[in-house]
């Protein structure tokens, strides 16, 4: 029998919390990794992207060393950033104009240097659409959307600048006519289905979460993911913050059918939260949650009780030249704690603590190996060219080479996704390990 019921209350809206539970298995900080051992092919275009080992790029390719000689090219961002009820992510903003200030001494974006113009959207479909208009009036030939709930994307349209995002929020981004390098909430849901389907032969799953809006939005699309793998479900919604016993309640009440796995969308305390629940009610069976919840923090704290859990999104540490360079990138714009100003060496960068900021890195160097691969192919550096570049390429894959990108796998009800895949780690004999030995899950055979 599926249904869903509610412990306890919400105490808090924190939305930044439900928006992290969403972006979790999408922020591929492919092979960047973690302190906690996570982070984060050619192919015909009806098909999903193969699951096989993918070939690992270093950095963009030779002969970009220097400044560019291009136009000036004007590209615009918006982002949100201020919203009271926490929906204040500055970061990816920062990071984003750190990747162009980087790219703008070395090669610029496909031999032209970079003029960013950015908006900062207030959470309101209001302030995203005053954004819209502001940068199509400075007239960018492209936009970039780090997190942007309500894209004004008619307004897009209407001016002909092509779209293209890290990370699709709300239903309507699905469809829009933009391109989003990670598919969100859709795509790791659907794994999660497909890691209890195939790793697990799981016929029933209890599912815990906090009861608001969007952590409701993602188990929803766990939900209708486990309706289409014939998995019966059983979840139960707590608080935002619960305490040690309304945890230790959640994970009872979930357990109390016997169910095969169980399925956490928990984020940050809740992680925490929820893990001891777990081993202080004595329950063994695999807890399926996100990669949020593989992070060193959590992991220090938990420790062993964290046995049997999976973190799907999440990625094993991986020393590699992306990473160091991302590391040189955002040095200069962290905090450092011990002087109190900006700036830290790159080597003391915890790359899987730069947050909802990675998606900066990720859209902005995705892109800029995009964009040089398109030039060397002969094609022209424009914003719309980049666009039809990225939006029938084969072979392209995320920062880092380990995600493939291939956009519009699953029209027609997600034509602006261009990633579908995942890998997955598990808390194994006192560390944080691949799943599989770094098996790519794929979420195609289980989108709702």
């Amino acid at each position: 029998m599926k249904r869903s019921m509610s412990l306890g209350t919400p105490r808090s809206r924190r939305h930044s919390r439900a928006f992290a539970a969403i972006v979790v298995g999408s922020l591929f900080f492919v092979a960047c990794g973690s302190d906690g051992g996570s982070s984060s092919t050619e192919t015909p275009s009806t098909e999903a992207p193969a699951v096989t080992d993918a070939p690992v790029v270093t950095d963009a390719p030779s002969g970009e060393d220097g400044p560019p000689t291009g136009p000036e090219m004007l590209v615009g961002m918006v982002n949100t950033e201020g919203n009271p009820n926490g929906l204040d992510f500055p970061d990816i903003r920062r990071f984003a104009e750190a990747s162009f200030e980087y790219m703008n001494a070395h090669g610029g974006f496909g031999g032209r240097p970079v003029k960013l113009e950015t908006c900062v959207a207030g959470g309101t479909p209001e302030t995203s659409q005053a954004c819209a208009q502001e940068l199509v009036g400075k007239g960018v030939e492209l936009i970039l959307l780090g997190l942007d709930l309500f894209p004004d994307f008619a307004t897009y349209e209407a001016a002909g600048v092509p779209v293209i995002g890290v990370l699709p929020i709300l239903p309507p981004d699905f469809t829009a006519n933009a391109l989003f390098l990670t598919g969100g909430n859709a795509t790791t849901t659907a794994v999660m289905a497909v890691i209890a389907q195939d790793r697990y032969q799981a016929k029933t799953v209890g599912i815990i979460h906090a009861d608001n809006a969007g952590a409701n939005s993602t188990a929803a699309g766990v939900e209708a993911a486990l309706d289409k793998a014939g998995i019966t479900w059983k979840a139960v919604k707590g608080g935002d913050n619960e305490t040690d016993a309304g945890y230790l309640g959640l994970m009872q009440a979930a357990n109390a059918d016997d169910p095969d796995i169980l399925i956490s969308l928990y984020a940050d305390a809740g992680c925490i939260g929820t893990i001891r629940g777990y081993a202080t009610a004595g329950i063994t069976k695999p807890v399926l949650t996100t990669s949020i919840c593989s992070d060193s923090d959590v992991i220090s704290q938990v420790g062993d009780d964290a046995n049997g859990w999976v973190f799907v999104g999440g990625t094993i540490e991986r020393d590699t030249p992306e990473k160091a360079l991302l590391q040189t990138i955002v040095a200069p714009y962290i905090k450092n704690e011990a002087t109190g100003e900006m700036g830290i060496e790159p080597a003391d960068v915890k790359t899987g603590a730069l947050g909802l900021g990675g998606l900066g890195t990720v859209l902005v160097l995705s892109l800029r190996n995009f964009a040089a691969e398109m030039v060397a192919g002969g094609t022209e550096m424009t914003g719309q060219n980049l666009y039809d570049f990225l939006e029938s390429a084969d072979g392209l894959f995320l920062y880092g080479g380990i995600t493939p990108v291939k956009c519009g796998l699953a029209t027609p009800s997600y034509p602006s996704i261009c990633s579908y895949v995942f890998e997955a780690t598990e808390y194994k004999d006192g560390a944080v390990v691949s799943v599989d030995d770094g098996k790519l899950w794929d979420s195609t055979p289980l989108l709702p």
